[in-house]
């Protein structure tokens, strides 16, 4: 129609048009840096994560989120639910079978073990209650599927270390949620309505129910046989696999409200396991969908922190951060793994490959936003610091860590 103009508040505002800007512009950066040194696009996350600092609130400020923003918690909740389901994908049947045990022993014995540790010197350090202090505690305790994932996915790692780092990594962020929104309860209503047996019960239980319920179910969707590439192409199995990752999670956090993370890792297992051609079209087509989710949380991640944040708490925070990476971690998985035939280097390898990421940023914006005043953002500061450090540290290690256990894996 002649004269025909589109209101101005129709166009994108300049807050979203700068976030797309940004965005757009480390995807680049990404691509080429990936591409001259030849490392995965994982590597780059500290410079994702450095980015997002001098572009947030601490640097030009063109980045302008809050801790209590809404945006931020479904940004990084989209990362895990699409990094969680890949890595189910990854689990090997036969591996799942034979090889259960070392992934367990780290769920049920080191995960415990890095929580106390943590929480012992945190209340040594700071005037945080026992309460607060094993909150983060449990903030530090789980490992991430996302820095992870260089190594999980690496075919110079051994099999067996690939396997068992994968399912620790993929079934702790969902276990550590249960306790964090327990604490989180605890500290802001003195915990008169909470019941420990039926909130693990509903959480836990319902995730695994769901997740296998729905992975199943998936998997009888999907048509079988020779001619299954000409009626439904591979890209289209793809958008299969991501839909049914985000509609078991929706399913599963709906009423009676189950852990919709411990859902879609056991559903992409169940999944993967009965479907592997699903999974392999889903690992070729999909990676950058992957990538995106990556950069995404990561930057945004970056322009929450602050300088003055960060160090509230002073030497406290550091000493925190490396007893959790360096000490606490490695006591706890060589007392999960002591009286099995690993190795001292594979022992080692899966001691340190425990890094702090996605999911810790994403419960501790739980903590941040549960109205728990000074205190929610104090422990917000010590995971963050916790989380850069670890992000700089593995993000950085995972190439020569990877050349390191498979040259101790040939000899």
């Amino acid at each position: 129609m002649p004269g025909l103009t589109l209101p101005l508040a129709a166009g994108p505002t300049d807050e979203f048009a700068q976030v797309v800007v940004v965005l757009g512009a480390l995807l680049m950066l990404g691509a080429l840096l990936s591409g001259v040194t030849h490392r995965s696009f994982l590597s780059m996350t500290p410079v994702f994560v450095l980015a997002g600092f001098a572009l947030g609130d601490a640097g030009f400020g063109l980045l302008d989120f809050s801790t209590s923003s809404e945006f931020v918690t479904d940004v990084a909740t989209v990362a895990l639910i699409v990094l969680l389901f890949r890595d189910g994908l990854h689990v090997e049947a036969e591996l799942l079978q034979k090889a259960w045990h070392l992934p367990a022993r780290k769920l049920v014995i080191a995960m415990p073990v890095t929580c106390a540790v943590v929480a012992v010197v945190t209340k040594a350090l700071t005037d945080l209650s026992w309460t607060e202090s094993f909150l983060v505690g449990v903030l530090l305790s789980p490992t991430d599927p996302v820095l992870s994932s260089g190594v999980v996915t690496n075919p110079r790692v051994p099999r067996l270390v690939r396997h068992s780092l994968n399912l620790e990594s993929g079934l702790n962020d969902g276990l550590a949620l249960a306790p964090v929104l327990a604490l989180v309860m605890v500290l802001g209503s003195g915990g008169e309505d909470f019941v420990v047996w039926k909130f693990v019960l509903q959480d836990v239980g319902l995730g695994l129910v769901f997740g296998v319920g729905l992975g199943w179910f998936a998997s009888l969707l999907m048509p079988r046989g020779k001619g299954l590439q000409e009626t439904i192409p591979a890209h289209q199995q793809s958008l299969f696999a991501l839909g049914v990752a985000f509609a078991t999670y929706g399913t599963t956090v709906l009423p009676p409200h189950g852990n919709g993370l411990i859902a879609v890792f056991t559903c992409a297992i169940t999944l993967g396991i009965r479907r592997p051609e699903i999974g392999r079209a889903f690992e070729r087509r999909a990676d950058d969908i992957v990538e995106l989710a990556k950069l995404g949380v990561f930057v945004l991640f970056g322009s929450l922190l602050t300088l003055g944040g960060l160090f509230d708490d002073g030497v406290a925070t550091v000493v925190i951060a490396v007893v959790a990476l360096v000490v606490a971690r490695p006591i706890g998985v060589f007392l999960a793994l002591a009286g099995t035939e690993t190795s001292l280097a594979e022992k080692t390898f899966m001691a340190w490959f425990g890094p702090r990421g996605v999911a810790t940023m994403a419960f501790s914006l739980l903590v941040v936003t549960a109205g728990l005043g000074q205190t929610g953002e104090r422990i917000f500061n010590i995971a963050a610091f916790c989380v850069v450090c670890s992000i700089l540290a593995h993000g950085l290690s995972d190439t020569p860590g990877v050349a390191w256990i498979a040259r101790r894996a040939r000899s």
